[in-house]
């Protein structure tokens, strides 16, 4: 290794050696700017290191002068490529000089913990390439100690040989000799509070939560938010975060673990940090005191004379008590396109996206079919308008929760969403240029008319968010993620999604939701009609038929076929067959409708009852919405009656989502449930008495209320002293991932979730797990 590159020294020709990153930290460093100190590993190294790989049948052997040309749209062969790529890296040798050269700089800073930084820089001949990649190459942590450098650095390097990332190259057209991928190294500290700042010339925020930052660029939690006017520095207003957990550095517990637990499923770049529950009284707290709030909007003054108008850094308050000392850890100058925000609602699906917008005022005229990737704007979402979304970019509602319909289709099909935007159907015009931000719940006016801006924010589409887009490749899950106990199921109803999906790291499906599913077979008919008419066998055989694509894509893994559960106004045809008000949340929902009219049902059971004959006795049905015990012995005479029970693997369920069954769960399982599944988003509903689908009482419908988590834990005790299994479907643990701690504590049994949740629920619940471990350890070590 030539030398390593410290920031206060980088030069202007050292910019395509170091990244980007780097490269501006080091600007406003030397200028006299609190930057926490680092070093970089140059790009020129990964090349070395990639050079000097040996085997004779490596796939990265000609990777310096390789443009990978794949096909990316075969999901398959990219994920096997970029499997192989990352396994070639991590299983290489780092030579020994390298690592003791970092080492040896490192200990410099007498710190227990380090943060490894991609720092990119890709060649200027590129035209239309936003450097403003974050999300795309995530920060490494490792212990200050050789072997966990070598592997750390290995497993930054490797990050852009993952799918995800050949994917962006290659629709951009970036040759990987056109990618100098260096190593930002900086100490880790523990912190009082950390996040971000973003100014533009309309208004600046600040995000803040207690600890380290990781649990904002993870999404665990909802940071506190500042809005200040840029010419004062005036607060305008401020919102308390939800924020339950936080990060910090242990380096004594992770030591003490190892110990105790050597074939723990720890991870390597997790044994210097550990998580913790924060009490109830500090999340109630900003965590900004004003002194340090105050600082942070002076910092950002200054730095507009350096950057601009426009830019986001990052920061951290150093330290442990109440004192601590400000550090900007990143800094991102931006070149975005010029838009201005104007709505702001509930980010439903995450993501951005830039397309025209189609702004339809009636959703009870719904169209035929809508153009292609547009902006689709309305009042409100129904299921029967699923087959009309495959084809829209982006959604936003002028009602809904983030439980409510249009929510929960967005999120499955991977479509950028805002609901409860007040007013859009108003403010936005047909034909209009939006930048739409799932994440943080905004709608911007694009200016202009230049191509290179619309060329700008489809760059910004390729970026990953908080909550990754499920249309983009899911990450593989290597030999470094710890194995999970807890099984983690996934939500799904659309057969499209099942090939993006199959290979996730799931035990099965945990919800596959009937009443959507079918809305791709009935032609906006309701059951009723296709029986009435005498086409009932055709019905039969479409409806098996799809049931049967997820039993045949995830043998022998459990599915779980939910049973019809409309509501009156989620079909047209549906509100003219029952007697409910169109505008009830409950009516003549779940099994209480099997009784009315068990046609249906009897249907339903026979399409079950064909998939088994086919061969397959990995499904099993999930009774929604069971009110009365009575409901629901009359449904598994149905079942009996239908011969399922004949196939020994078959498991007759019910929804423990109407909150009666916290009293009569007992009485359930003697009437023969095998298991139960929570749906939050009906039992917070009805617990609290607010209507998940008005999006304006947002604040008052939260799963994480006291009573809900109380009803949670009490069913999962329930169902452990009557012996069976308790899954969660609900959206709860995606929304809120802060909870699979508690689930998982009081002994859950599965989490189901939508594809884009699945990667960081898997994270989560391999956290939780570790920590159960490690205070049994601490305990066994007392």
């Amino acid at each position: 290794m030539n030398k390593l590159y410290w920031l206060d020294q980088i030069k202007l020709q050292d910019r395509a050696k170091v990244g980007d990153k780097a490269f501006y930290l080091s600007k406003i460093i030397q200028r006299g700017y609190p930057v926490m100190p680092g070093f970089v590993v140059s790009a020129e190294i990964l090349r070395q290191f990639l050079e000097n790989l040996n085997s004779s049948e490596s796939l990265v052997a000609d990777l310096p002068h390789s443009s990978l040309h794949l096909d990316v749209t075969n999901w398959r062969q990219l994920q096997q490529v970029a499997s192989r790529l990352r396994q070639e890296i991590l299983t290489a040798t780092v030579t020994q000089e390298w690592v003791s050269t970092i080492f040896q700089a490192a200990r410099e800073w007498q710190t227990s913990c380090l943060i490894l930084r991609p720092s990119l820089a890709v060649s200027t001949a590129i035209p239309g390439i936003n450097n403003n990649i974050s999300g795309l190459l995530e920060s490494v942590f490792c212990q200050c100690e050789p072997e966990a450098i070598a592997l750390a650095l290995k497993r930054t390097w490797s990050q852009i040989f993952r799918a995800r990332s050949l994917l962006y190259w290659q629709h951009l057209g970036i040759n990987l000799q056109q990618i100098n991928l260096a190593v930002l190294v900086q100490p880790v500290e523990n912190a009082i509070a950390s996040g971000s700042l973003t100014t533009n010339s309309s208004g600046w925020e600040i995000e803040a939560t207690w600890g380290l930052g990781i649990a904002i660029a993870q999404g665990e939690i909802q940071p506190d938010v500042y809005y200040i006017q840029p010419e004062t520095g005036v607060v305008l207003e401020q919102q308390l975060g939800n924020k339950m957990l936080a990060y910090g550095v242990d380096d004594a517990a992770s030591k003490v673990f190892s110990q105790l637990v050597p074939n723990s499923a720890l991870t390597p770049d997790r044994t210097c940090l550990i998580t913790y529950m924060l009490p109830e009284a500090q999340q109630k707290q900003y965590s900004l005191q004003e002194e340090y709030l105050q600082q942070i909007i002076a910092l950002g003054t200054q730095l507009v004379s350096e950057l601009g108008k426009t830019f986001t850094i990052k920061w951290t308050l150093a330290g442990k008590t109440t004192s601590g000392k400000l550090y900007i850890t990143q800094v991102s100058p931006s070149k975005l396109i010029s838009h201005t925000h104007f709505i702001r609602g509930l980010g439903a699906a995450g993501g951005r996206v830039s397309a025209t917008a189609l702004v339809i005022n009636n959703p009870q005229q719904k169209p035929e079919q809508l153009p292609k990737g547009v902006i689709l704007v309305v009042p409100t979402i129904t299921p029967d308008w699923l087959p009309l979304l495959q084809q829209v970019g982006g959604i936003i509602t002028e009602q809904g929760g983030l439980t409510s319909h249009a929510a929960i289709l967005a999120r499955e099909l991977g479509i950028t969403a805002v609901v409860n935007a007040t007013s859009a159907t108003t403010l936005i015009k047909t034909g209009e240029r939006l930048l739409l931000d799932g994440d943080r719940g905004e709608v911007y006016r694009i200016k202009g008319d230049s191509k290179e801006e619309m060329e700008r924010g489809r760059e910004e589409n390729l970026l990953p968010s908080h909550h990754p887009n499920p249309k983009a490749p899911h990450p593989a899950v290597t030999s470094h993620v710890p194995m999970i106990a807890t099984q983690l199921l996934v939500n799904l109803s659309q057969s499209t999604l099942i090939e993006q999906v199959q290979n996730l790291p799931v035990d099965g499906v945990g919800l596959l939701r009937s009443e959507l599913m079918v809305l791709n077979i009935l032609n906006g008919q309701h059951p009723n009609s296709w029986i009435l008419s005498g086409r009932q066998a055709e019905l039969l055989e479409l409806w098996s038929e799809q049931i049967m694509q997820f039993a045949r894509a995830f043998a022998p893994r459990p599915v779980f076929y939910r049973s019809l559960d409309w509501r009156s106004q989620d079909l047209p045809s549906l509100r003219d067959s029952l007697e409910s008000s169109p505008q009830s949340m409950l009516g003549e929902r779940g099994t209480f409708s099997y009784l009315r009219n068990p046609a249906v049902f009897e249907l339903e059971l026979k399409a079950l009852a064909s998939v088994q004959e086919a061969g397959y006795s990995n499904v099993n049905l999930l009774l929604p919405f069971v009110r009365t015990v009575e409901e629901f012995v009359f449904c598994r005479r149905k079942v009996e009656q239908a011969f399922l029970t004949e196939v020994a693997q078959f498991q007759l369920w019910m929804m423990a989502e109407v909150p009666s069954v916290l009293f009569l769960l007992p009485e359930y399982v003697k009437a023969g449930v095998a298991g139960i599944s929570i749906g939050t988003n009906d039992l917070t509903q009805l617990l609290l008495g607010v209507d998940r689908e008005q999006g304006q009482l947002a604040k008052v419908f939260n799963e994480r209320h006291p009573a809900v988590m109380s009803a949670i834990a009490q069913l999962i005790q329930m169902a452990k002293s009557a012996g069976i299994p308790c899954s969660i479907c609900g959206q709860a643990p995606a929304l809120y991932p802060e909870i699979i701690d508690r689930l998982v504590e009081w002994g859950i049994t599965s989490i189901s979730v939508e594809p884009e949740a699945v990667e960081r629920t898997y994270q989560a619940i391999a956290r939780a797990e570790q920590r159960l471990i490690l205070a049994a350890a601490r305990r066994e070590l007392k």
